[in-house]
């Protein structure tokens, strides 16, 4: 089995066509469906249905597809280790973050690790705890700060805890603080119109595990939004809501927060990467500084 021919079919599987995916990989179509037969006849099983204008993937095919992504993205990070220079002059970190983190942890500290590495391309992707993890376990990413307990422990993925942040709400300055002191309780929120970020997002879980341990159901005002979303909907006076205190210092322009009581809220953040693959070295520097911030 070649890694060519992984290229190769990798393109049609996801072009679902032979010539675009001779496009697609800079190789003539006959040169392309030469190398699929021979994969094919290597593997014993036939990867594509052919049928005029309809190419599909078989048993085989589906089962090959997922592993040969997993090697090509392993290849592609091994080539990028190499290349990089000495001195980390050049190279590239894919990192994923939840959305809040994005926000609140990262600015800082990838402006310092700029400064320092400038010529390292930092390609973020945001998203849920669950499809960071998803995503590294396919190699599609070098690190991901995800928030544990993990939604599907791994044995696969190695994770270093960073720190503990406190949950903290925020309301529009015109609206009253639910409850009567400086402080807000979880109880104080039954009643109140939240508004609430969209299913697979971290805090939602949180937040809406707190009012039914408190006894209540969470009533939404709007529901479904991003971090950034979350925040203009609260600052136009639709709702409340439960956000990470640094997001809420960091944004807190046009917002009241306020603390939640003791024991009040808090989540766990950690660095994960995968167990059976060091992360490159620019990354390994980004971990570096991420733990030592």
């Amino acid at each position: 089995m070649q890694f060519q021919q992984l290229q190769y079919f990798v393109a049609v599987a996801e072009t679902r066509h032979f010539t675009r995916a001779a496009d697609l990989v800079h190789v003539a179509q006959p040169s392309l469906s030469q190398q699929i037969k021979a994969l094919e006849r290597e593997l014993g099983a036939d990867l594509f249905l052919r049928a005029r204008g309809n190419i599909t993937l078989t048993d085989a095919g589906e089962a090959l597809l997922p592993l040969a992504r997993r090697i090509l993205a392993d290849a592609d990070t091994a080539r990028h280790e190499v290349l990089e220079l000495v001195q980390l002059r050049s190279g590239r970190i894919r990192l994923g973050a939840t959305p809040s983190l994005c926000t609140g942890l990262l600015p800082d500290v990838l402006r310092a690790f700029h400064d320092r590495y400038p010529g390292i391309r930092l390609l973020i992707e945001e998203g849920g705890s669950h499809d960071l993890v998803r995503e590294l376990a396919r190699g599609a990413l070098d690190l991901a700060l995800v928030v544990l307990p993990l939604p599907t422990p791994s044995p696969a993925l190695t994770t270093v805890e960073l720190l503990r942040e406190d949950l903290v709400v925020v309301s529009s300055p015109e609206a009253s603080v639910p409850g009567r002191g400086r402080t807000v309780r979880i109880a104080d929120l039954e009643g109140e119109r939240l508004v609430m970020f969209r299913h697979g997002y971290d805090l939602r879980e949180l937040t809406v595990a707190a009012c039914r341990a408190e006894g209540f159901e969470p009533d939404f005002a709007v529901e479904g939004g991003e971090m950034d979303a979350v925040l203009g909907f609260v600052r136009a006076g639709l709702g409340v809501a439960v956000v990470p205190r640094m997001v809420a210092t960091k944004s807190g322009r046009g917002l009241r927060v306020t603390p939640l009581a003791r024991p009040g809220l808090h989540r766990t953040i950690a660095l994960a990467h995968r167990s059976d693959v060091a992360p490159p070295r620019a990354a390994r520097e980004l971990q570096r500084m991420l733990l030592e911030r």
